[in-house]
């Protein structure tokens, strides 16, 4: 891929505490995000609820964090540096 094409696809994206995020919205976050693959998790050996219980866990020890995409005004989940 070009720099000029890799630039174009930048995101603006700006971290937010999850601590500060609404309990009940940071649930639907992450479960819009667990959910995206379309994975049934049973058929995994899991919940939707473990999967989400697993992500929290991850945002608590700092593994991964909230981004909000001010582009497309929409959250994502990612792991961090």
């Amino acid at each position: 891929m070009s720099q000029e094409k890799a630039a174009g696809q930048h995101e603006e994206g700006v971290e937010v505490p999850y601590e500060r995020i609404h309990p009940e919205t940071l649930r639907n976050v992450i479960q819009e995000f667990v959910s995206r693959d379309g994975a049934d998790w049973g058929d995994a050996g899991c919940s939707l609820e473990d999967k989400v219980e697993q992500v929290l866990q991850q945002l608590r020890k700092k593994q991964v964090k909230v981004v909000l995409d001010l582009r497309s005004q929409t959250a994502n989940i990612v792991a961090c540096r």
